[in-house]
């Protein structure tokens, strides 16, 4: 064996190695991340594909103009498959995303400047100043308490997620009410599971309605269809209505996006399907901050197949799509109107809710929020008022 077939064999050797170092470090990086699955498979392939193009330049040195042939129409096909992934992702990845993650409720928050809170016209009837109810809530439903805060708390900077004034999303609200971190919650009723962890407790929670809500449903502003019946509604996500030209629409499938468990909105949704079983949700891997990955309901995507669903005030003022459209349900869209005439079929009272807080101020600070004052600031925020 002559010296030049000796050292191309060394050279194959040492690129191979080093190819394979590259892949398993790839492979162990990647499997971090979602979207690096498919790069990981590609790597790993690629990493074989060299393995025999290595041991075919040892072993059959004088077909060596095949192998490099071999090889370049490999790395030529693999570039087909890498472009339609990058084109494909770009695509996802350019649908505008409906979630509670794109709202900045810095811009809400009590005594802040430019604060878009809403303000009485005149001081409020209660003044706290100290023993301050620590609160908490649903997104949607911040812009209103922290409205409570501004009339009724001492002025200071409250942090929104470690403060007497927390906003942590209807689950974790309901989880730091029930282990007593926090006096009062303003969310959407309970779900049955968080039912079950009261009673399991031995803690009784106590509902208070202090206003009035719609929930609605929103398809991609191109989606022809313009409203659908409740039958329909729980036909599309017990999965037996599967594409929109079902429901009038055009020849596409239906995507029918849920939000996560023991939210308020999703705890609505059950409540209008009744006994029918909820269909699979779709799910998005998330990285999480340690790095490794779960599986998590996916955040609405306006696809123009997309049927999401939120809370009125929600969906049209804070978010304010512009991609988005309302659909009727039973023939009436949803409105300040409908809401208050109850012609709307699936408005919903929201609460204070407590669970046995010995906080003496608690119970006062619910009082003002039913009087005419606190009732003012439903309204102005958007809401209507129980009374």
């Amino acid at each position: 064996m002559n010296k030049e077939l000796v050292g191309k064999i060394f050279g194959c050797i040492v690129l191979g190695a080093i190819i394979t170092v590259i892949g398993v470090v790839a492979m162990v990086m990647t499997a971090l991340n979602a979207q690096g699955r498919v790069y990981c498979l590609l790597v790993a392939v690629t990493t074989f594909v060299f393995i025999i193009y290595i041991i075919g330049q040892m072993f059959a040195p004088q077909k060596s103009r095949l192998w490099n042939r071999a090889l370049f129409v490999y790395f030529l096909f693999c570039t087909l498959p890498v472009a339609g992934f990058e084109i494909s992702s770009y695509y996802h990845n350019s649908i505008p995303v409906v979630s509670e993650a794109e709202v900045d409720l810095d811009q809400y928050k009590p005594f802040g400047t430019d604060s878009k809170v809403h303000k009485l016209d005149q001081p409020a009837t209660l003044s706290l100043q100290s023993d301050l109810p620590k609160i908490d809530g649903a997104i949607a439903l911040y812009p209103l308490y922290a409205s409570f805060v501004q009339a009724v708390y001492p002025e200071k900077d409250y942090d929104l997620y470690d403060s007497e004034v927390m906003v942590s999303k209807t689950p974790k609200a309901y989880e730091n009410l029930l282990d007593g971190k926090v006096d009062v919650i303003f969310a959407a009723g309970p779900s049955e599971e968080q039912l079950l962890a009261a009673k399991e407790k031995g803690v009784e929670l106590k509902l208070t309605p202090i206003g009035r809500e719609a929930f609605v449903f929103f398809v991609n502003a191109g989606n022809p269809v313009q409203g659908l019946t409740t039958q329909q509604i729980q036909d599309i996500y017990a999965g037996d209505i599967i594409s929109w030209d079902e429901v009038g629409g055009g020849y596409e499938l239906v995507r029918a996006f849920q939000r996560p468990e023991n939210s308020g909105s999703q705890t609505m949704l059950q409540k209008i399907m009744g006994d029918r079983e909820l269909m699979t949700a779709p799910q998005e891997d998330v990285v999480t901050g340690m790095g490794g990955i779960i599986e998590q309901t996916a955040n609405y995507k306006n696809y123009s197949n997309a049927i999401g669903y939120s809370f009125l005030f929600y969906a049209t003022e804070m978010v304010r799509n512009g991609n988005i459209r309302l659909l009727a349900i039973d023939g009436v869209a949803p409105n300040k109107e409908t809401i208050k005439n109850r012609a709307y079929p699936f408005a919903a009272e929201f609460y204070a809710v407590t669970a046995g807080t010995d906080n003496p101020n608690a119970e006062k600070l619910i009082e003002w929020i039913l009087s005419p004052q606190g009732q003012e600031l439903v309204e102005k925020t958007g809401y209507i008022p129980v009374k």
